[in-house]
């Protein structure tokens, strides 16, 4: 009985994790968001990039064997997925991470750490206590 109540408490120690629930709400406004990206890019850049291609029926890519057509290597839907990928990692990135690690910086306190003297800093205080020993003879 005590074994599974720590299981379950050390299981849901780790789902309380802001790491979990971050990535959670990453992977649900990512496949929402590419959707939308991938509709732009299917109804406005695909087309853009098939007018630059030489092929009028296959868009922009190029034939290997000018005689079968299963040999079209199409390049427009490669340039696409990656325009895709670049648009959804900007917005998960802009709109989820960067306001994330704002607030956690700003909730966190720092801790006020305290820096080693310089070099100078030590001979300057040598050089006053040995002035200070000096004055007191």
């Amino acid at each position: 009985m005590d074994q599974a109540r720590i299981m379950l408490k050390g299981f849901k120690d780790f789902l309380m994790r802001g790491n979990v629930i971050d990535l959670a709400v990453a992977v649900v406004m990512g496949t929402a968001f590419t959707a939308i990206v991938t509709s732009v890019t299917k109804g406005v850049i695909e087309p853009l990039l098939a007018t630059l291609g030489g092929n009028k029926e296959y868009g922009l890519g190029f034939q290997l064997l000018s005689d079968k057509p299963s040999t079209f290597v199409a390049l427009g839907p490669i340039i696409s997925a990656g325009i895709n990928f670049l648009c959804v990692a900007a917005v998960l990135y802009f709109v989820l991470i960067l306001p994330m690690n704002t607030i956690k910086n700003r909730l966190s306190k720092p801790t006020a750490v305290k820096a080693d003297p310089t070099e100078l800093e030590l001979l300057t205080e040598i050089r006053d206590l040995l002035a200070k020993q000096n004055a007191n003879k």
